[in-house]
């Protein structure tokens, strides 16, 4: 088998999921409807906000979700599993609900930002690869939100493929990087695939296949006269690289009527380097030419770059964008919060001794509470058939302050949670990477408070309840610490 062959991503599970649907089935329950929340609890690098991202890729996991022949004989050769489920699984396909965020949408830690509402074994078997798309991309887009923060408007490219887990990871991830802000990829698959702009340069080989420097960059920019961009540190960036490269601007591309695009950094100190090659440029008349810079940058190089006056005007950013290495883990969880029982969704929730790892149960809306000037001041846990009234002050409680008296005036609302999939067939409509890279975009300009979008002690966004929910959590608490 190669890298090439078809692969059925149904496959793509856990054991358990199998073992415990295959339980399900043998103690005729299989029907037996539940529904599970996709939360999380710590922002990445303690950030104030996570960018939801990944759903269209669940979205066609589970409305795609089936069992070839070949999976069926793999099932069977496992020998833990009998010929009645084996033949179950031969036509199954998912046939519940799916509630979720548009993707795109600023979300904050224990709200639900996907919910599956569907048969036992359905839910169930969907749990892995839901999870594995929501928490990549979800990690890679908001860690790319820092660091074109951190870039001050200069556009960043992600440069990672090569340094990516996988080609998956490489592939996924772009698409992640682009809706978190940046400005193109190298890598030409997802660009194929998504439609996000490709960008690149030449490398150092293409420098040193050649008798001198002055030649690489001779033939380079008569390969490409219109987006000639060079690469000025393969040997020395202040004694070869620039003066090279300025001399064969004035000798090869003027005289053609065109002008050098670029220069790019990719090691030493690039504020230092960059000032220097600046001024060489301005003197030589190259004022419009830019510079570029890469080599293991993230939000925390790149504000210390600009900071120290650093002439840098775009970046690439490979590993510590594709990997998200100062926290490459997003947590994202799934968690069983209610079945259904004569008719009727009755709560469950998971104890714990530590307090954050304590579910919030049953069927749940959430809402984004915002002020008169359309910035959201909080997120809002309500019942499923609660109906908020924003014509009169509200009351709600804040979970971590219960005794205090809290109130919402003069507010909006808008319900964060749209029905994706129903009956196993999607309903709401596929957007454009554009789109959803515009949303995020808009809420980060317009919604979220700025105090929460900065690196160091960001302000907590609220996760507050209304009256009646927090009650129900309680009262279930209570009854369980009975039991």
């Amino acid at each position: 088998m190669t890298q090439f062959d078809k692969r059925n991503l149904s496959m793509m599970m856990d054991l358990y999921e199998m073992t415990m649907a295959n339980g399900y089935f043998t103690n005729q329950i299989k029907d037996q409807r539940v529904a599970f929340d996709v939360f999380y609890r710590k922002n990445p690098d303690n950030g104030g906000f996570s960018i939801f991202a990944g759903l269209e890729q669940v979205l066609d996991y589970i409305e795609n979700l089936h069992f070839d022949s070949d999976d069926i004989e793999y099932f069977r050769s496992m020998n833990i599993f009998g010929d009645d489920f084996l033949n179950y699984l031969s036509t199954f396909k998912f046939s519940g609900d799916i509630y979720a965020f548009p993707e795109g949408t600023i979300m904050y830690p224990y709200e639900p930002v996907l919910t599956v509402i569907a048969p036992c074994i359905d839910a169930q078997l969907v749990e892995t690869a839901v999870l594995t798309q929501l928490n990549h991309q979800s990690l890679i887009a908001t860690k790319t939100s820092r660091i074109v923060k951190s870039a001050k408007g200069r556009g960043v490219s992600d440069f990672g493929a090569r340094r990516a887990h996988n080609m998956d990871a490489a592939t996924y991830g772009a698409r992640a990087a682009y809706i978190g802000g940046a400005s193109s990829t190298s890598n030409i698959l997802a660009g194929k695939q998504f439609g996000i702009p490709v960008s690149g340069t030449m490398s150092h080989s293409w420098v040193m296949l050649y008798e001198n420097e002055y030649e690489a960059f001779k033939n380079y920019a008569l390969s490409y006269p219109d987006n000639c961009v060079l690469l000025i540190d393969t040997y020395n960036v202040l004694y070869s690289g620039i003066r090279n490269a300025i001399r064969m601007a004035k000798e090869v591309l003027e005289p053609l009527g065109k002008r050098l695009k670029g220069v790019r950094l990719d090691s030493g100190d690039l504020a230092y380097l960059s000032k220097i090659v600046r001024a060489m440029l301005d003197e030589a008349g190259l004022a419009d030419c830019k510079i570029f810079a890469s080599n293991s940058l993230d939000e925390y190089t790149i504000h210390s770059i600009l900071g120290q006056g650093g002439k840098i005007d775009g970046f690439g950013v490979g590993e510590r964008l594709i990997t998200a290495k100062s926290d490459p883990v997003f947590g994202a969880v799934y968690k069983l919060t209610a079945v259904e029982e004569q008719g009727k969704f009755m709560p469950r929730i998971k104890l714990s001794e530590s307090v954050e790892k304590i579910t919030n149960p049953g069927l749940k809306k959430v809402f984004r509470v915002y002020n008169e000037e359309g910035q959201a001041i909080a997120d809002l846990i309500t019942l499923a058939d609660e109906i908020i009234d924003t014509e009169k002050p509200y009351r709600y409680v804040d979970p971590e302050k219960p005794w205090k008296n809290r109130q919402f005036s003069n507010f909006k609302i808008k319900e964060l949670q749209c029905q994706m999939i129903k009956n196993g067939k999607r309903i709401y409509p596929p957007k454009d990477i554009e789109e959803i890279r515009k949303h995020v975009e808009a809420q980060l300009k317009n919604e979220i408070w700025k105090e929460e979008q900065r690196f160091s002690n960001p302000h907590k966004h609220y996760l507050d309840m209304s009256p009646e929910y927090y009650e129900q959590k309680m009262n279930i608490l209570h009854k369980m610490q009975g039991l």
